[in-house]
């Protein structure tokens, strides 16, 4: 397992994605996968850059394990920011054009439905959110 931990702030968005690749690169990733990897770290670590510790500024850990075979990646993101569940965030309707559409919700949906599994708790003082992606055989 690696680990990253730096200031949840969106300027950090590509020194995060860069330490993600580096892990998914290393294990020969798919790129398809590594894009929708990207895309959901992206989502993920920006909301807590915006919401976590507004209006101050704290850290996010970034945690990147592969392992098993096929291979599965795990990335958890953990901050001491204000306490939120995004899973808990009812499912947007994609039915609805944008106009009719409720504001916000739509990032965690595709985190959501281009992860194999994505899990929240709030434990000791941190939120720990976890995306699970299988990346195939070796």
């Amino acid at each position: 397992m690696k680990e990253l931990i730096i200031d949840a702030l969106v300027e950090n968005l590509d020194k995060v994605t860069e330490f993600v690749d580096a892990q998914l690169e290393a294990v020969d990733c798919p790129m398809k996968i590594q894009m929708q990897v990207d895309i959901a770290v992206e989502e993920i670590f920006v909301n807590i850059a915006h919401y976590a510790y507004k209006p101050d500024v704290g850290p996010a850990k970034v945690r990147v394990d592969v392992s098993g075979d096929p291979s599965v990646v795990d990335i958890t993101f953990i901050d001491h920011g204000v306490p939120y569940d995004p899973l808990k965030k009812e499912d947007p309707d994609v039915t609805l054009s944008a106009e009719e559409r409720q504001i916000g919700g739509l990032g965690i949906f595709m985190v959501k439905k281009s992860m194999d599994d994505v899990s929240y708790e709030y434990r000791d003082g941190h939120n720990i959110l976890t995306i699970k992606k299988a990346l195939g055989a070796r």
